[in-house]
């Protein structure tokens, strides 16, 4: 016999996890049949976006991964531009020589 997926509304997942932040996750997951793992899911959207991560299936999701996304693509740039930096100032060095090169800083 497979189980029935439930689904939950916006003001049904707001309280329980309100419920569940004055009963205690375990009592509150067991009274509303929910899994903590679930639970948690809930609460890391909601503690990132608020309640307007709950406004569509899934949205919170894809939005905080194409930042994740966007955030390593932009660390990735700012490491080669680093790099690059360090390699012209390491041949300035070797051109004019390190004294040379605080005059020109």
């Amino acid at each position: 016999m497979s189980k029935k997926q439930k689904r939950w509304g916006k003001q049904k997942k707001l309280a329980i996890l309100q419920e569940a932040s004055q009963e205690g996750v375990l009592v509150t997951c067991r009274k509303h049949e929910v899994s903590t793992a679930t639970f948690y899911n809930w609460k890391k959207v909601y503690d990132t976006y608020g309640e307007a991560g709950f406004r569509q299936n899934g949205s919170a999701d894809r939005d905080y991964r194409k930042l994740e996304e966007e955030n390593r693509r932009l660390k990735k740039l700012l490491v080669e531009k680093e790099l690059a930096l360090e390699v012209q100032r390491e041949r300035l060095k070797k051109k004019f020589g390190a004294s040379d090169l605080r005059k020109l800083w």
